[in-house]
């Protein structure tokens, strides 16, 4: 694919490495239809591009990624076709506009090339339907892992967790909505590696350069006979049932009641309604411990 200018991503190619890094750290990268048309496009042109071994995928600012953008968009179709094209909240419709996402996505998954997947702040909802596709994930130890619109929104439109965690963990936390730590969520195999914030990019950067010096035809030979072993277990039929199963959630009462609520006193309330009620919102009580025993520690500094 020919390059490109990019307004939603950044695209840097350094010492053998492709650097693919969300860019709207004012939205906490929020994934809009743009930003996810540019992020299929600069994956391929890594894949493409000899002298790339290897891409790293991250985030600008202070946020991975915090989910899709719920802001309305304004409609991305020539106006003169507006009345043919698909506009309904159709179950069929609903799906067809999952899946024409869920072709972006997979250049992750179905590039020749590793991608490293670099988590920090909050990977949420739509960031863990990217990340979950790389082939590794480094995090930061307090990154913010889970998908919450489980809650009354739906249900994830990708869906790799089960093939990280198997079937317990991915329930606990799909069924709950609830979060881990990038630390609890490499004690479950949800992640690679789970190091402080400050040791994120130096962790990082020794993985891509350990692949950066290996031959990209044996890295392709490498990564492709593993994720067909994953496509033999049904991972690729998986990605579209995932769609699927999203429509089929959006029916929900719950889901119709979070709609009414958005519209009627905003994103913000219908968010608070959501979440309120399951309090921190964390799947362990890890977190808990390590939170108290750091407001322990602020205590004693200042005292």
């Amino acid at each position: 694919m020919p390059p490109m200018d990019y307004d939603n991503i950044k695209y840097e190619i350094r010492d053998g490495k492709a650097y693919v890094t969300l860019n709207r750290p004012e939205k906490l990268n929020a994934l809009s239809q743009a930003l996810q048309r540019e992020l299929g496009h600069a994956m391929w042109e890594a894949d493409n591009d000899t002298r790339v071994h290897c891409v790293v995928l991250q985030g600008e600012g202070r946020a991975f990624c915090a989910g899709y953008d719920l802001t309305p968009a304004p409609a991305d179709r020539d106006e003169k076709y507006a009345e043919v094209y698909r506009t309904s909240v159709s179950f069929d419709d609903d799906t067809w506009r999952m899946e024409q996402a869920q072709r972006l996505r997979m250049a992750i998954f179905d590039m020749h090339k590793p991608v490293i997947g670099k988590i920090h702040g909050y990977c949420l909802a739509g960031g863990t339907d990217l990340v979950l596709l790389c082939d590794m994930i480094i995090a930061a130890d307090d990154t913010v892992i889970g998908f919450p619109p489980t809650r009354a929104m739906g249900s994830p439109p990708a869906h790799m967790w089960l093939y990280h965690v198997g079937p317990q963990w991915a329930k606990r936390l799909l069924l709950t909505g609830d979060s881990i730590t990038g630390a609890e969520a490499a004690k479950i195999g949800l992640v690679l590696q789970s190091v402080p914030y400050e040791d994120l990019n130096d962790a990082v950067e020794e993985l891509a350069d350990r692949l950066a010096m290996i031959d990209s035809e044996l890295l392709s030979a490498q990564k492709r006979i593993v994720n067909l072993g994953l496509e033999m277990m049904g991972a690729r039929t998986l990605q579209r049932l995932a769609s699927e199963n999203d429509a089929r959630a959006h029916l929900a009462p719950s889901v119709r009641e979070f709609g009414k609520l958005s519209r009627d006193k905003g994103l913000k309330a219908a968010l608070e309604w959501r979440d309120t009620k399951f309090g921190d919102g964390r799947a362990t009580t890890d977190y808990k411990a390590r939170r108290t025993e750091q407001e322990e520690r602020a205590k004693a500094v200042k005292a």
